[in-house]
């Protein structure tokens, strides 16, 4: 990395670090190692939304170019959100692509990642499945994002039927992401996902 990003990152590192309304909040961000260029970011889910008591951890990657090009931000935490891919973790935000600019910081990302959390923009998916389900199934659509936040995310609210239909289909030998997954894109309809697995 360019010794003008490794110091831009170290200060807004730093800067970060003494934030106190940040860490409040119960934000993180931290080195990979001992490299500059990957680091590790945490963001809590907002109060009043599916995601309300999580903890998503997030992969940074930091570019030569930068400040002048975004860093690569995916979520490591699996998350049933619009625009997040419930696969990948990739993200679809604008301002880690397009609509970027050099005085932007790490801090702008990781608050930009909760402000998309509390609204989606089902408009301009990265999972069109979630953005169909947000727009037309409301409520499957919180009930499943609640579940996928109490399971990888570690947020408060349990739904014992979805775990029992995850469990019917691991008791025929799926594993429990894809499991969960298919269940999800098929709004919790044992059957449906039995016929996707040819049941």
């Amino acid at each position: 990395m360019a010794s003008s990003a490794a110091c831009r990152i170290k200060r807004e590192f730093r800067e970060l670090m003494c934030d106190e309304a940040f860490v409040q909040n119960s934000n993180k961000l931290e080195l990979v190692g001992d490299c500059w260029t990957e680091l590790r970011g945490e963001i809590t889910g907002p109060l009043g939304t599916p995601y309300e008591g999580g903890k998503f951890l997030l992969a940074i990657k930091i570019p030569e170019r930068y400040p002048f090009a975004p860093p690569n931000v995916r979520f490591i935490t699996k998350v049933w959100h619009p625009n997040i891919s419930s696969a990948t973790g990739a993200i679809c935000l604008d301002i880690l692509k397009d609509n970027w600019a050099a005085a932007m910081t790490l801090r702008t990302v990781l608050l930009s990642l909760q402000v998309l959390l509390d609204a989606p923009e089902p408009d301009d998916p990265q999972d069109a499945v979630v953005a169909y389900q947000y727009k037309h199934k409301r409520q499957i659509y919180e009930m499943t994002a609640q579940h996928w936040t109490n399971v990888y995310a570690g947020g408060p609210h349990r739904y014992p039927d979805c775990d029992e239909k995850v469990q019917n289909l691991k008791d025929k030998g799926i594993s429990e992401h894809e499991a969960r997954a298919v269940l999800s894109k098929e709004d919790w309809c044992l059957k449906k996902a039995c016929k996707e697995f040819s049941f």
